[in-house]
């Protein structure tokens, strides 16, 4: 990759989707030459974000993701919106690459030009998303799209990241509570802006509505997230497209209640501080395997560890007592 910055933040800011898609790339990369240009990358279109409504949505495999994001795009189309979809797929154990391919169940939705759809391999990193998917959602708001889209792998038990980079983050839940009510892990319950139950139509339709109804008694049981909203749960059917105009009211509902309270911005804040602390986790963890101290006892000490000569705990010591020195 031949890094212009200046160029490719001028690309970026006019809405030009191959810059977009190249700047994406650079910050997704792990190569270290690349590091600094995305960090100057960023630091230049810093000033251009902020701008667009940002939701995440989760929920159990199966329970119809893609179909209800493409749904919801495509009305939020038809409003005048510009949408922009980050879907991080589990990937594979051996090429790294995403296994589902989201932007290939999108199909309507990505043809669309005023639509930004852009799937990310997991790469094992926890929380449901891609490391770099903070970076990637504000490049998105930098390119003019007013709101961004995250969909994460799928619930469970550190599905829970995701809620420190959006502002909306809606649970997508299909008909029958019963044991998934009780799968999902209240810390995601609690996380949750907005219950959507999918697949409101035909035979389902009434486990639905029930299904909404108690969701709606579950989450009153629930410490409030916000002062100013209350988590709701409504029903929909993506597949006929019933149900989307209303699931994009509630969105709006809220976003206007949290930023006239004020909290939106502080939530935002606290954000910006729990990525500070990401970053430098991450950061040191590179520093730390990379250093040569480190990677001459490291064999050994994971032999040792793999063999019960060493605790772990006292491998880990005897690392960075060689990292620090």
């Amino acid at each position: 990759m031949t890094l212009d910055v200046a160029a490719l933040a001028d690309g970026v800011r006019r809405g030009d989707r191959r810059s977009l898609a190249k700047a994406i790339t650079l910050v997704e990369s792990t190569r270290h030459d690349h590091r600094a240009g995305a960090a100057d990358l960023l630091d230049a279109l810093l000033g251009a974000t902020g701008a667009s409504v940002r939701i995440g949505i989760s929920g159990s495999p199966g329970v119809g993701k893609s179909t209800f994001i493409e749904a919801f795009g495509l009305h939020l189309r038809a409003t005048g919106h510009r949408v922009a979809v980050l879907a991080v797929d589990p990937s594979s154990s051996l090429s790294g690459g995403s296994i589902l391919g989201d932007k290939t169940r999108m199909g309507e939705l990505a043809a669309d030009p005023e639509v930004f759809v852009r799937p990310s391999p997991g790469s094992g990193h926890l929380g449901g998303v891609a490391r770099r998917t903070r970076e990637a959602l504000l490049l998105c708001e930098a390119a003019g799209f007013d709101v961004v889209i995250v969909e994460t792998i799928g619930v469970g038990q550190s599905e829970t990241e995701i809620a420190e980079m959006v502002d909306a983050f809606v649970l997508l839940v299909g008909p029958g509570a019963g044991d998934e009510l009780q799968g999902i892990k209240r810390g995601i319950m609690e996380l949750a802006d907005l219950i959507v139950v999918n697949k409101a139509d035909g035979d389902l339709a009434a486990a639905a509505s029930r299904t909404r109804a108690d969701y709606a008694n579950a989450v009153h049981l629930l410490r409030p997230k916000w002062s100013a909203w209350s988590t709701r749960a409504v029903t929909c059917s993506a597949v006929e497209r019933r149900g989307i105009a209303e699931v994009w009211d509630e969105l709006t509902s809220f976003a206007e209640a949290v930023t006239g309270s004020g909290e939106l911005s502080t939530h935002r804040a606290a954000q910006a501080v729990a990525w500070l602390w990401s970053e430098l986790r991450d950061d040191l963890v590179g520093d730390f395997r990379s250093a040569p101290a480190v990677q001459a006892l490291l064999p050994d000490v994971e032999r040792a560890v793999a063999s019960g000569d060493l605790s772990a705990r006292a491998g880990a010591r005897r690392l960075l007592d060689a990292f620090r020195s």
